[in-house]
């Protein structure tokens, strides 16, 4: 009998380790997706940040466009208040998907922009719209790398949580929500961010 108390105790100490490690994966895949959201946070925020910029420049060339040029500070707003939201919870899928849909909204307007700007040859000539232009361009790039990385990271933890045994500890350890895809409305701005050029 004391042979079977002890194997008894074993098997508990070691279930007891097992389900230890299955919460320190599931905090760990967690912070992971939350550290790679803060990583876009910074490359959105550089974005939102050179749009003003841009539009300044613009002022002077396009008066006569000035909804167009409103629009696409509107629609950085919009963005930075989607941002916010989700920062504020990345665990939080309705913030996510809004986020998404504020940054289509503004990929739109910067396009719209793009098509405005290609009728005035002074503007694209100019050289400090040239290099908004480049640090924009850069920055698309950067924004889309990070969303990968989240995206990437999501999949990480989602496919863990829902796997067996992890899920049977996810709801009580706290990870009964998945986390939500960074994803654009428009799949086609997915597969091409907007560019805007002005050479």
């Amino acid at each position: 009998m004391q042979t079977g108390t002890l194997i008894f105790l074993g098997l508990l100490v070691v279930l007891a380790i097992y389900v230890v490690s299955i919460y320190n994966r599931l905090v760990s895949l967690r912070n992971r997706y939350m550290n790679a959201f803060a990583q876009i946070e910074v490359q959105l925020k550089r974005r939102y940040d050179l749009i003003p910029n841009l539009v300044e420049t613009a002022k002077a060339y396009i008066k006569h466009e000035r909804e167009t040029l409103e629009a696409v500070v509107q629609a950085r707003n919009q963005a930075l208040s989607g941002l916010d939201k989700a920062k504020a919870d990345p665990s939080n899928a309705q913030a996510i998907k809004e986020l998404g849909s504020a940054e289509s909204g503004l990929a739109g307007a910067l396009a719209r922009m793009n098509l405005v700007v290609e009728a005035y040859p002074d503007l694209k000539a100019n050289q400090n719209m040239a290099q908004l232009s480049e640090e924009l361009s850069s920055t698309e790039n950067r924004v889309a790398f990070a969303r990968q990385g989240y995206n990437d990271q999501v999949m990480a933890y989602n496919t863990y949580k829902q796997s067996f045994p992890p899920m049977l500890f996810a709801g009580p350890f706290g990870h009964a929500q998945d986390a939500a895809l960074l994803e654009f409305e428009d799949s086609a701005q997915i597969q091409s961010a907007p560019k805007v050029s002005f050479n």
